[in-house]
This record gives C-alpha cells, sequence and structure tokens, in this order.
C-alpha cells in the first residue's frame, strides 16, 4: 500500500527563504551602525475627542522643542521634526542600533468644527499633546425640555 503525502506547493520557497534570509541580516546589521542606515520614521500617535477639544498626542522622546514645527494650513495639521543621533558616542561603542533617528512628518486633517486660533501645544516626558479646541457653535448643547401640563 502506497502511503499518501501531502503536498506543499511552498516547502521549496520556505526553505529557499530560510536560507536566504541571515544574509540579509547580517547586511542589516553592519549597516545599522552607521548614520546613513538609519531609517525614516514617524511617531505614534494618539487622537481622541471630548465635548469641547480633539487632542492629539504624539510620542516625540529626546527631541528638542527648537527641532519641533507644527503647523495648520488649510486645515491641515502637520508635525515635523528631527531625534539627531548621538554623535557624543563614538559608532564602534555601539552593540545595537534599533530606535530610529532622523526628520519626521506627520499629517492630519482636521474637521471645519475646529478653531485653530485657540490650539495650544505642551511637551512633557516625551509626549507631544496638541490641544485643538472646538468652534462655539460645534460644541454639544443641552436642550431644555419644557414639559407642558393641561392646565396651563
Amino acid at each position: 500500500m502506497n502511503a499518501v503525502t501531502r503536498w506543499d506547493p511552498f516547502f521549496n520557497f520556505n526553505a529557499l527563504q530560510r536560507e536566504v534570509n541571515p544574509l540579509f541580516e547580517g547586511a542589516a546589521a553592519q549597516s545599522s551602525n552607521t548614520e546613513s542606515g538609519l531609517t525614516a520614521w514617524a511617531p505614534a500617535v494618539d487622537i481622541y475627542e471630548n465635548g469641547n477639544e480633539f487632542v492629539v498626542k504624539a510620542d516625540i522622546p529626546e527631541i528638542d522643542k527648537e527641532d519641533l514645527d507644527i503647523r495648520v494650513e488649510n486645515n491641515l495639521l502637520t508635525l515635523r521634526g528631527e531625534r539627531k543621533f548621538e554623535k557624543n558616542i563614538s559608532e564602534e561603542n555601539y552593540l545595537r542600533v534599533e530606535r530610529a533617528y532622523g526628520s519626521f512628518s506627520r499629517r492630519f486633517t482636521l474637521p471645519n468644527t475646529v478653531n485653530t486660533e485657540g490650539i495650544s501645544a505642551q511637551y512633557e516626558n516625551g509626549v507631544l499633546a496638541l490641544h485643538l479646541p472646538k468652534r462655539e457653535e460645534a460644541k454639544p448643547k443641552q436642550i431644555q425640555v419644557k414639559v407642558a401640563t393641561n392646565n396651563n
């Protein structure tokens, strides 16, 4: 009786990939020790809304205030900045470089309800917090309901 063997069309491809991957990993490790090997990055951002404003929080540790550029033009919020690679440490002293360095840029379309004149920004503990207040006409309003009685 012949045994049934399940055919896997990707078996040879997966074996080849396992053999080739270490070649690229070695090249990537060598290039990550130089500033030219650094990759572009974008900070993680949370955006939420409450009754009076939108809040944008971006994780941008170790960035000087002078290296930040925050603009609003045509309902488009742009965050730009740069995290600089530490030049005072010799490259041969690095054993591993995993954090991203260099310039970043993030853009977000703002709703028409944002009062761009009232936007404020705070930078604390590596977190940039932008407060984008809503226009008065966009804020939620509570409407009182009057109950009429049959006697009135």
